[in-house]
């Protein structure tokens, strides 16, 4: 059974464009960088595996065409990574069932104190999450649409954030730094996408300088750059960068 990867979303924590109207340098004529905030979407048969609800998740999950969704997990607590979840409200209410998600301590921690609603029962308005904490190794899904994970524990400026590696993809949407003892763990991959905020560099990201490099020693068979802000154009991107790596533009769909 094949599974897919759909990245709803891959511009930076303002999108692109900001709500002001800013583009910054990217092209306005261009619907590739037409960027909302990070999140996707991993599927196989009916087992569609949510990665971060950003606050666009509504529009992102109509453009996508999502009808369901089995489980998801989150990175890190940050909102542009968070802020969405109201909108899992829709699968409660469709499947008469809780949705469990999955996540570190300190991301578990934020979203039951800021969205309790979520996980009690609260003025005759139902529980529709379910909090687990995210283990280094596990499996979502059943029989045939099982999907194997593995998580590992990256830098985000001052905070720790989550990557998820799964069917020789990795999916690392906010990061500074990287352990060199889960380097192993990047190897023979066929696809790993990896924030690159902007050229210049960031305290709590890469820059796209800091990914060539960590691309080298990687070598992945493709690599795809989320998390663009308005300083990086689709077409700069993809008219500079070497041909093993593009830029990634919502909607994007892979076959992994």
């Amino acid at each position: 059974m094949k599974t897919f990867l759909t990245i709803l979303g891959c511009g930076s924590s303002l999108g692109v464009p900001r709500s002001d109207g800013f583009w910054g340098k990217c092209n306005s004529k261009n619907k590739k960088n037409l960027r909302t905030r990070c999140s996707v979407l991993i599927s196989k048969g009916k087992n569609s595996i949510l990665i971060d609800t950003s606050p666009d998740l509504r529009f992102q999950l109509l453009k996508s065409k999502v009808k369901d969704i089995s489980s998801v997990l989150y990175t890190h607590h940050h909102a542009d990574q968070t802020h969405g979840i109201n909108d899992l409200r829709a699968f409660y209410f469709k499947n008469k069932k809780k949705t469990n998600i999955y996540a570190d301590k300190n991301t578990l921690s934020y979203l039951k104190n800021n969205f309790s609603y979520c996980f009690t029962e609260k003025y005759g308005y139902p529980a529709i999450l379910s909090a687990n904490p995210v283990k280094s190794s596990f499996s979502l899904g059943q029989g045939k649409e099982k999907i194997l994970f593995k998580s590992i524990t990256v830098k985000h400026g001052k905070i720790n954030s989550i990557g998820y590696i799964f069917n020789k993809t990795a999916y690392i949407s906010d990061c500074s730094d990287i352990n060199v003892k889960n380097f192993n763990k990047l190897k023979k991959l066929k696809y790993f996408i990896i924030d690159c905020l902007r050229l210049k560099s960031h305290p709590a990201h890469f820059s796209y300088n800091e990914v060539l490099k960590l691309v080298n020693i990687l070598k992945p068979k493709k690599t795809i750059l989320t998390n663009l802000h308005s300083d990086l154009d689709y077409n700069f991107l993809l008219k500079n960068t070497p041909s093993n790596i593009i830029p990634a533009f919502d909607n994007m769909k892979i076959l992994l």
